[in-house]
């Protein structure tokens, strides 16, 4: 397996499942306690771990991440992101 460097990632970066998708979440904590991965705040469902082995890019403020690389908790609640907000009438 090919490793790659990630740039910075930031607190406050928006999390996307792909480039262009409506973001999900937000970074909250960046290697917490030193281990590789990031704590996201995810809308509607709280925070969850993403190890960095799931982030296939950032830039430009947006962690995108690889959704297969993911447990199900988190995707499943992705997938809930946005439950709560109202349609545009």
């Amino acid at each position: 397996m090919t490793k790659h460097k990630l740039p910075l990632i930031e607190v406050g970066y928006q999390v996307f499942v792909q480039d262009g998708a409506t973001e999900f979440g937000a970074v909250r904590q960046v290697l917490p306690e030193g281990k590789p991965q990031i704590i996201v705040y995810v809308e509607n469902a709280g925070d969850f771990v993403i190890p960095l082995s799931a982030v296939e890019s950032v830039h430009s403020g947006k962690v995108i991440v690889n959704m297969q690389k993911l447990d199900r908790r988190i995707r499943a609640a992705i997938g809930h992101a946005h439950d709560s907000e109202q349609p545009d009438t």
